[in-house]
């Protein structure tokens, strides 16, 4: 008796929130899934799994929901993913194939890295790229991230105010990500570095509830995580 041929494991990249920027492909794997798995904030919905909702046969799949605590401490999350990869090995070695949702773009800060550590070595494995975050910021600011020989930058919001000068003092474009409760410390560090007047700022791009408006603008009191910062070197003052 012939053993079963593993199954496929699909990073697939959902976008930046908006359903319609979805990929063609995305889309038809999602559709076509007989496993399908996505994390969420413990106690929450899964942001990604509601971008995708309306693609899901109803009833036509079994979904693998990975809890992950919405702590500093990594030890947490990674036994989510841990227990996570158990379950998925199960199908793929059941010769199922195993879409998994990810925001944005699976190797752009995606979840699904955590995945494709764990299972590379062991299964098939094809990513399926999805609009990132930070290109949907730039388009609704309406500003260019670089051009021609420009130097662009993404720097994670949480690093250390020094670690941040440091970065901004070399120069070029900057995208500053996961902005969130760290956005009074940032603005305060753009501004003595004189560079507020040509930061933008998006939250929750391409959902209804977006906002995008000059950083210098933005109330300080209700930043959510899904927050960025664009600084254009090239570009003019952010127009109010």
């Amino acid at each position: 008796m012939n053993e079963k041929k593993s199954g496929t494991l699909y990073g697939v990249g959902v976008g930046p929130g908006d359903p319609d920027l979805l990929t063609l492909k995305a889309a038809r794997l999602i559709e076509n899934a007989k496993v399908l798995a996505y994390p969420s904030p413990e106690g929450s919905e899964s942001f990604a799994r509601s971008i995708v909702a309306r693609h899901i046969i109803p009833d036509g799949c079994e979904e693998i929901d990975m809890p992950v605590p919405m702590k500093a401490e990594r030890f947490a999350a990674q036994s989510v993913y841990d227990e996570g990869a158990e379950r998925i090995v199960a199908h793929l070695s059941a010769g199922q194939d195993v879409v998994v949702l990810c925001e944005g773009d699976p190797f752009f800060y995606g979840s699904f890295m955590y995945l494709h550590n764990r299972l590379s070595d062991k299964f098939n494995v094809e990513i399926v790229s999805g609009v990132s975050s930070l290109v949907a910021c730039a388009g609704r600011l309406a500003q260019p991230l670089a051009g021609r020989n420009d130097v662009l930058t993404v720097l994670p919001g949480p690093m250390d105010d020094e670690a941040l000068e440091e970065r901004l003092s070399l120069g070029g474009s900057f995208v500053i990500i996961k902005v969130g409760r760290h956005l009074p410390r940032i603005r305060a560090l753009l501004e003595r570095k004189g560079m507020l007047a040509n930061a933008g700022y998006v939250e929750r791009a391409t959902l209804p509830s977006e906002k995008v408006l000059p950083l210098a603008d933005v109330d300080e009191s209700c930043v959510p995580y899904f927050s960025m910062i664009l600084i254009y070197e090239g570009g003019e003052a952010w127009k109010k």
